[in-house]
Order: C-alpha cells, then structure tokens, then sequence
C-alpha cells in the first residue's frame, strides 16, 4: 500500500473505532505529514500530545461547564496528537518498541490527572474524602481495561497480520532483553523495557489463555502463523475487537462529556466500577472462548 495515504497508517481496520476512521486517523495523518516535513519525532508527538491531557485534566477540576468544555477539546487535541505520533511512525518506518512504552506512559499520566482533578474537585466543593477510595478503586479498573483491551488488540494483529509485520511481545523475552541490554548509553530506553515487561506480565495474568496460545503459536510456527490459522482467528476473535473498543478513551470522552453536561463527574467513577468492569469480564471471556478454540484447533491436521 502507498505509505501517502491515509490507509497506510491504519493498524487494520477492526481495531480502529469508528472516531478514528473518520475524524483521529485522518487529522492525525495531516498532522503526521506536517511533522515529517518539519523532521519532528515521534516521540516528540508523543510528550505535546501528553502535555494538552495533562492540562485538559486540569481544566476538569473547575465547576464551570466552558472550563470543562475547554478541557474536552484540550483532550481531543491530546487525543489527534496521540493518533498522530503512531501514524508518523508508520509513515516515516520510525516503529519502535520504546515509542510504543513511551505511548503507553504518557496515556497513563494523563488519565491519572484526569482522575486526580476530578477527585480534587469534588472534595474542593465538600464532598466526602471517601471519594479518594473510590477514585483509586476507578482508576485501577480503569488500568486493568485498557490492559487487557490493548493486550487483546495486540493479539489480533498478530495473527491476522502476521508475526513479520507486527510485535506481540511476551514477558519472558522482554525479560530477556533487559538482561542483556547495558545500562551505559541506553538508559532510558532499559528503564522504558523493564515497564513495558512488567505490564505484559499483568496483561498475562489477566488473560492467560491468550498468553498460552501465544506461547504455543511461537513455539509451533516460529517461522509464520499459516494462513488457514490467520484467517480462522480473524474471523472468531472480530467481535473481540468490538467489545475492546468500548473500553479504549473515545468512549470516555464521550462519556465525560455527557457528564460534565449534566453536572455530575463523579459518576465517572462509579460507571468505571460497573458498566466498565462488566465489559471487561465480558471481553475476557471472549477472548478466553477464542484462545481455547484456537488450541484445539492447533491439535487438528491442517487443512489440505
């Protein structure tokens, strides 16, 4: 596909939600083509996207529904840059696994102020300091989420792209390569390898049927995933994607914004703890349901 267009920078299009189809992908590539004019890096989107979420965090702690407002478009800005430093990273084969961990913090950092400022904001108005508890018990749900929607994402391009054109890491190999990498001119980068080995570790646990069908596809086909297995895995696991969206930040900021509308933010939290965590089990066991029948499947001949 011609690296020009748009569709070039598309991961694949089941996993693009239907906001970054037709407004994020196509800002953030006329952003991302801006950026590759100027020379500007990746990770350099990365950290001016971060920084418009921190402030529209900020801007959510106000009792003013323009200032709340303002922090929404902030917050989509944050949201085009984030689009915009993958995309250029595709368009200029800058694709690097501390990018992607760099990616990953930064989108951590911004939705904890999100949910620090809202706290703070309903304390500052007299509201009871138990809302510190709940904030947390959000936030952690909030984390386990967005773990394990884009640990199941990661898988899905995986297989239906094909090992030799995406990366789905496991916890034992990044292990290994923080063993082996030197601290001496690479320390950022070691630091940023042992977060992302730590969080893979987590989103194993999480779903563990799909990091031992993982563990299984490496040791079975180290070469390439077949086509026959490619194919059944899009197909089964597609709806999976479906579920994960709901889970991923265009659907809180919609959510947010309906919220500060009507006046009541802090429902942000109890809705993280109910409706969110029940898709999130729910996508669980999806994905368990997948992974289960792809190790069957494995066991048959392959088809002739």
């Amino acid at each position: 596909m011609d690296a020009t267009t748009v569709e070039a920078t598309y991961k694949t299009r089941e996993v693009e939600g239907f906001a970054d189809v037709y407004f994020y992908r196509k800002i953030g590539f006329w952003l991302a083509q801006r950026f590759a004019e100027q020379n500007i890096r990746p990770a350099t989107v990365t950290l001016i996207g971060g920084a418009f979420g921190i402030l529209a965090g900020h801007l959510y702690f106000y009792r003013f529904l323009a200032v709340n407002l303002l922090g929404i478009a902030l917050h989509v800005v944050a949201n085009a840059l984030d689009n915009a430093d993958g995309q250029l990273a595709r368009l200029t084969n800058q694709q690097s696994r501390s990018g992607r961990v760099l990616d990953s913090v930064v989108d951590h950092v911004v939705w904890f102020g999100v949910y620090l400022h809202l706290a703070l904001r309903h304390v500052a108005s007299g509201g009871s300091a138990w809302i510190w508890l709940l904030a947390l018990a959000a936030a952690m749900s909030h984390g386990a989420q967005a773990a394990v929607a884009d640990y199941c994402r990661s898988a899905y391009l995986y297989f239906v792209k094909g090992r030799s054109k995406t990366n789905f890491d496991s916890a034992v190999s990044l292990q290994k390569d923080y063993r082996e990498m030197p601290w001496r001119g690479r320390f950022l980068e070691k630091v940023l390898l042992i977060i992302y080995a730590r969080a893979t570790r987590q989103q194993e646990k999480l779903v563990p049927d799909l990091a031992r069908l993982h563990e299984r596809m490496e040791r079975d086909f180290p070469d390439e995933i077949p086509d026959w297995l490619q194919l059944r895995y899009r197909t089964t696991a597609r709806p999976i994607m479906k579920s994960c969206g709901w889970l991923m930040t265009n659907a809180r900021m919609f959510l947010l914004f309906f919220l500060f509308v009507i006046a009541e933010p802090t429902w942000f939290f109890w809705i993280e703890l109910t409706l969110f965590n029940a898709l999130l089990g729910y996508v669980i066991f999806q994905q368990r349901e997948v992974s289960e029948s792809m190790l069957e499947l494995i066991e048959l001949p392959p088809p002739a």
